[in-house]
């Protein structure tokens, strides 16, 4: 049986959980079978079309990745809905032993939370800077929604260490699929805090309805074409 992943309590990280606006507290998802049912039913179907649609994409990504060296896609596990790991597929973006060079980088987080983010992150290669600024490099989990491990409208999905140090509040992010865009792709990204991150993922799941779901698309295109706090 696969691991579930859980939160655990942390006396430091507590100090961020001020900025929450903690209105979201016990929060349930949208269960009803018709929109269910038409959410997946419209992630099969879009996911579908937009992998033969940018095909051609593809290809050009790839060929430029492969002319640095290495392989094309990054696979990393995630948590997703209730907790349970999966692979999640993207195009790689960062040199080949990035993650070995993580532990020597954290002193220079500039997120909150348990986020890694900085600025001109040196593992980032040439290709890998335009890419990620377009978030072209999020295109491979079209994949994993066809798959079903994710969904084209939820909460990003993060990382098992992140999760283990998520408070419960935190935790209820994995009540839902996770997605490729959301409140937080749209509305600054890299910019906004993890504590008000969070809430804006749980606002998602408060709000969660098809209109809910096509407008935050809709606010996706212009961001992403922007390179809204992205880095």
């Amino acid at each position: 049986m696969a691991k579930r992943y859980r939160g655990t309590y942390n006396p430091q990280h507590n100090i961020v959980k001020k900025e929450h606006y903690k209105q979201f507290r016990n929060i349930q998802p949208n269960r009803n079978p018709g929109y269910l049912f038409l959410k997946r039913t419209a992630d099969i179907c879009c996911s579908f079309l937009a992998l033969a649609v940018l095909s051609p994409l593809f290809l050009c990504v790839a060929l430029l990745i492969k002319r640095d060296g290495g392989p094309v896609f990054f696979m990393q596990t995630r948590v997703g809905k209730d907790g349970c790991p999966f692979k999640m597929y993207k195009f790689r973006s960062m040199v080949v032993d990035a993650e070995k060079m993580l532990k020597e980088l954290q002193e220079k987080n500039e997120a909150s939370g348990p986020v890694f983010k900085i600025h001109d992150d040196p593992r980032v290669t040439r290709v890998g800077k335009f890419i990620r600024k377009y978030s072209i490099d999020e295109l491979p989990q079209l994949i994993n929604i066809l798959k079903g491990d994710m969904s084209i409208v939820g909460p990003r999905p993060p990382l098992p260490n992140e999760v283990e140090m998520y408070s419960d509040y935190d935790m209820q992010r994995l009540k839902v699929r996770p997605g490729l865009t959301c409140y937080w792709q749209c509305g600054g990204r890299s910019k906004i805090s993890f504590a008000k991150w969070i809430d804006m993922d749980l606002e998602y799941i408060n709000d969660q309805c098809l209109w809910c779901d096509f407008k935050i698309i809709i606010r996706t295109i212009p961001a992403v074409l922007h390179a809204e706090g992205a880095y």
